[in-house]
């Protein structure tokens, strides 16, 4: 910064009123649940429970609020998915997740319970079964892992799984599983690797969706048991992916969600017998963000798209389905809607409504009544009205891709330059800024920031094209997106020049740390949260399997071009200053890149203070570590931007 920006920002603080301190600990306290499904007598609600480093399902009786089961995973474990498959039986899959930014990884696993506590079983899993859950035995051969297809409507015992082999390339198979006593009985074998499959509403499977060792999908299709699969799209020749999401009522329709060549996905009917496929609907922004499908069967109607806000979409306005969601979204204004689960008789529907100043609401709704009563909110200690509104953006990077992200204010700063934080995503790829409740844009809106978040190329949800354009592009194109965003919000009027900060974890840690690298004088510091820094690493790290080396090689980048684009090659042009986070047993983004970046920065006489934590992962899970990592981090921002800090706990 020069001597005339320091002394704007000097100015700029002292004008600044006093601000008050953030209470840290309602963005640090876990939400009292998170999923909630009805049983199909009505009876029972199951629900998951998140605790400090797992969650943990839960059954209670309606009638008297009394927990009648639960099912607890190990340390470092989430509840997946969970499916109630009959009127007493519920169905867990489990998944494990190193940290709090971590993205879960189904482990594979299969658990069984009654509503009543009984009858706990392991149904499947790599490390063997037993007779309650997580009383397997270890084996030196791990079995396949098994991922539930269908519950099967109509049939009281099986289920459809998925089983996949252990190896680099593994071939799956389709099972039926007898959920009371574990027998399994081959009913299919995949024609491609990697394969997911979808069944018809008569629990056929006939559709296989997976991947050749070039990472190229293919899309497989049966007419029934028994018959020869057939190619219905392979990426390699028509260049889209296209994956199937379930069938008509009657089986002679299937729905399928297809990439395009420019633009957002679309979804498509597919007649199997002549082949011919009709655009159902398109957004022209958005990809499909989730299929809706019709009550009371397991057909498609619709599907969701986010962009503004989330937007309901109908194949036919007129079936009973649009016709309650219309009447859902009438009741609950300015919120987004979705029915997770309703009883067989369709009289009793849990309602799950939230938004970007919401976090999520439980409504039972009598669907013949027309009453809707709370069941449970997430976060009550939230109140949505003391919540700041966020608003999509649109703008264009230097070479005219259009640009979609969104921007929070704090309260009562509707309008003027303010001080900025903008907050790339992780992932980086098919990972997007979403449209609801997000806890650090809240936090910093708070605290007195204006927060951006960018969808820049490489994200999902704006089409195939927006998506691969992010390929080879770290600390490239993907970066140059960042900083024209930022550079939009100063001429907009929205930013203050001489106050704004970049911050991200894992892939927007390494944005945060090549934003200050590549743009030395626009920001005033950067924070990089379990980053990763050494692209060289990361390629080093890539598992030893022909597709993973493929991917690295399509996405990140030959390994002798690295280097030039790895943050801890590039302290020497870093002017502002750094705050880095990190934990011990990270997997994906170890430790080490950190470390390694604190001492570039060391050697290059840049300020970097650190926080890290041998115990935590890939994001801290200790509620008192993360509470430090808030603390330090309004900290860091108020000396720099201004802001407020913590309030003293």
């Amino acid at each position: 910064m020069n001597a005339r920006g320091a002394l704007a920002l000097l100015a700029a603080l002292l004008a600044a009123p006093a601000m008050a301190q953030v209470n840290v600990d309602a963005y640090v306290k876990q939400d009292r649940i998170e999923r909630i499904k009805i049983s199909p007598s009505g009876e029972f609600l199951a629900f998951t429970v998140p605790m400090e480093d797992r969650t943990v399902l839960a059954i209670m009786r309606r009638a008297d609020k009394k927990i009648t089961a639960k099912a607890t995973g190990r340390k470092d474990s989430v509840v997946s998915d969970f499916w109630w498959a009959n009127g007493e039986r519920v169905i867990v899959s489990m998944a494990e997740r190193l940290g709090s930014r971590d993205e879960p990884y189904a482990t594979g696993e299969l658990h069984a319970i009654n509503a009543d506590g009984s009858k706990a079983m392991t149904l499947a899993s790599p490390y063997g079964v037993g007779d309650a859950i997580n009383a397997g035995r270890i084996q030196l051969e791990l079995e396949p892992a098994v991922y539930l297809i269908d519950t099967l409507p109509g049939d009281e015992r099986r289920v459809l799984i998925a089983a996949w082999p252990f190896s680099s390339n593994p071939m799956t198979s389709v099972e039926m599983l007898d959920i009371y006593n574990r027998r399994r009985t081959t009913v299919a074998t995949a024609p491609v690797g990697r394969a997911r499959f979808a069944a018809d509403a008569a629990g056929e499977v006939r559709f296989a969706a997976g991947y050749g060792s070039d990472n190229s999908s293919k899309l497989y299709y049966r007419d029934a048991r028994g018959s020869d699969w057939r190619l219905v799209n392979d990426e390699a020749q028509s260049h889209r992916v296209v994956f199937p999401l379930g069938f008509s009522e009657d089986g002679k329709l299937a729905y399928l969600q297809s990439e395009m060549a420019e633009g957002p996905d679309a979804i498509l009917s597919y007649d199997p017998a002549s082949g011919k496929q009709v655009e159902l609907l398109r957004d022209a922004v958005a990809d499909p963000w989730e299929t809706i499908e019709r009550l009371g069967a397991r057909e498609p109607a619709g599907a969701w798209f986010m962009h503004d806000g989330l937007r309901s979409r109908f194949f036919d306005e007129t079936t009973a389905t649009a016709r309650l969601y219309r009447s859902l979204e009438k009741a609950f204004p300015g919120l987004a809607v979705s029915v997770t689960s309703t009883t067989k008789d369709g009289r009793l529907a849990l309602v799950y409504v939230w938004s970007e100043r919401n976090n999520g609401d439980y409504y039972l709704f009598d669907t013949v009544a027309k009453t809707a009563n709370m069941v449970y909110s997430r976060r009550e200690w939230f109140d949505p009205a003391r919540a700041q509104p966020t608003r999509e953006v649109e703008l264009k990077a230097r070479d005219g891709r259009k640009l979609y992200g969104y921007l929070t204010r704090p309260a009562g700063k509707e309008n003027g330059a303010l001080p900025l934080v903008v907050l790339p995503h992780g992932g980086p790829f098919s990972v997007f800024d979403e449209w609801g409740f997000d806890d650090e844009s809240q936090m910093l809106a708070e605290a007195g920031y204006a927060v951006l978040r960018v969808n820049f190329r490489g994200s999902g949800n704006y089409g195939r094209d927006h998506l691969q354009s992010g390929a080879k592009e770290w600390g490239k194109a993907m970066q140059d997106d960042l900083t024209d965003a930022t550079r939009w919000a100063v001429a907009q009027g929205i930013a203050d020049p001489a106050r704004m900060c970049i911050y991200g974890s894992s892939y927007g840690g390494y944005a945060a740390l090549m934003g200050v690298a590549r743009e030395p004088d626009l920001y005033r510091c950067a924070v990089g949260y379990v980053g990763v820094y050494d692209l060289e690493r990361v390629y080093r790290d890539t598992r030893d399997s022909r597709s993973s080396r493929v991917w690295v090689g399509d996405w990140l980048g030959e390994r002798d071009t690295l280097a030039a684009v790895s943050p801890v090659n590039l302290a020497g042009k870093i002017k502002a200053p750094v705050f880095l986070a990190a934990g011990g047993r990270d997997e994906r983004a170890p430790i080490e890149h950190s470390k390694k970046m604190e001492k570039a920065l060391k050697a290059a006489g840049v300020p970097v203070e650190t926080l890290y934590y041998d115990t935590e992962g890939h994001g801290f899970y200790n509620e008192a570590h993360r509470r430090e990592y808030y603390v330090r981090l309004l900290e860091f921002l108020s000396r720099y931007l201004g802001g407020a800090k913590a309030k003293a706990g």
